[in-house]
């Protein structure tokens, strides 16, 4: 890549404003990958780039969060893990597998998510009563959740949160920093693979990285002063522009087709 004045500080000002979008409500992707796309790069050096990058943005959150004492790094080693585990078994396998029904299903559940977090009387800046215990948590949704993020990847964070809350019940903040530091786990994950197939473009993703880590913290301590009247809102509207915008990407040549 050929790397002007301009390129610089748009990829350096599109890891701040993802990094800090993704360390309150996730979804940073979408704000990253096409920006990563119309610089030339392919798609599987885009989303080996974008794992770089964003492994920047929730390592910044999640150091902002342990030193907030929001999360206990030794209380979660099971879980991060499991996370390790999951997604590298999702990265492995998007290599040998059908993505497309995942694409087909992920806009309607995104969408039940958000309708979840407008609704839900379980969401608060309190925590609430614990329904699985941390070892079913640990190996059978956090396991499941790393996959997904390394076999596809959008709504991960999303994800995260919501069993944090519905089944962990802790309060939206405390699952945001929890979240943080799993997204984190799947990214490196991710990004190992990613690594070893020789397809990152470092120093693109080394100047958005830049970026991310200042996002990061910024996002992180949003998260911390305003807590549920902004978290809750903003992972609504991430959502449902991340649903809009799978569907536009396999639907959209039929609809501008049909017109």
């Amino acid at each position: 890549m050929e790397l002007d004045v301009a390129l610089i500080a748009l990829l350096f000002l599109t890891g701040l404003g993802a990094g800090t979008v993704d360390a309150i409500a996730g979804g940073g992707g979408l704000i990253t990958l096409p920006v990563l796309l119309t610089t030339g790069m392919s798609p599987v050096e885009a989303l080996a780039t974008n794992k770089l990058q964003g492994s920047f943005g929730t390592f910044a959150a999640t150091r902002y969060f342990v030193k907030k004492k929001l999360v206990d790094l030794s209380q979660m080693r099971l879980m991060i893990g499991c996370t390790f585990a999951g997604a590298v078994l999702g990265t492995v396998l998007v290599q040998l597998l059908d993505t497309s029904l995942l694409a087909t299903v992920m806009p309607l559940l995104l969408v039940l998510i958000a309708l979840y977090f407008m609704l839900s009387p379980r969401i608060s800046d309190q925590d609430s009563d614990q329904r699985v215990k941390p070892a079913l948590f640990a190996f059978v949704f956090t396991t499941a959740i790393g996959f997904y993020d390394g076999f596809f990847g959008p709504g991960t964070g999303t994800f995260f949160t919501v069993a944090f809350v519905s089944l962990a019940g802790f309060s939206l903040a405390r699952a945001t920093a929890h979240t943080k530091v799993l997204n984190f786990t799947s990214n490196i994950a991710s990004l190992i693979f990613f690594a070893l197939g020789g397809n990152i473009v470092w120093l693109a993703g080394m100047i958005m990285a830049a970026g991310q880590l200042i996002g990061g913290q910024l996002g992180a301590k949003m998260v911390v002063t305003k807590g549920t009247r902004l978290i809750r809102p903003l992972i609504v509207t991430v959502t449902l522009l991340m649903s809009a915008k799978l569907l536009s990407d396999q639907y959209g040549e039929q609809v501008i087709a049909w017109f």
